[in-house]
């Protein structure tokens, strides 16, 4: 699950593996939200958008870490 309040300054302090690893495993999470979207499951739509930015910020992190 993405953390509440994870800074990209928190994320650019993790090893290059650590980003991998959380990318993977959010990009899953987002997929998985959007199949219970389309069959009517999803209780908290803002939980997508989370994702999203969460996601965004990782990537963010990323290039600026190198």
């Amino acid at each position: 699950r993405a953390m509440k309040g994870t800074t990209v300054e928190t994320m650019k302090g993790w090893s290059a593996d650590e980003r991998t690893v959380k990318l993977r495993e959010w990009t899953q999470a987002l997929f998985n939200l959007r199949l219970q979207k389309a069959t009517g499951q999803l209780e908290n739509p803002m939980k997508i958008r989370q994702l999203r930015r969460d996601i965004a910020r990782l990537k963010t992190a990323e290039r600026q870490a190198r």
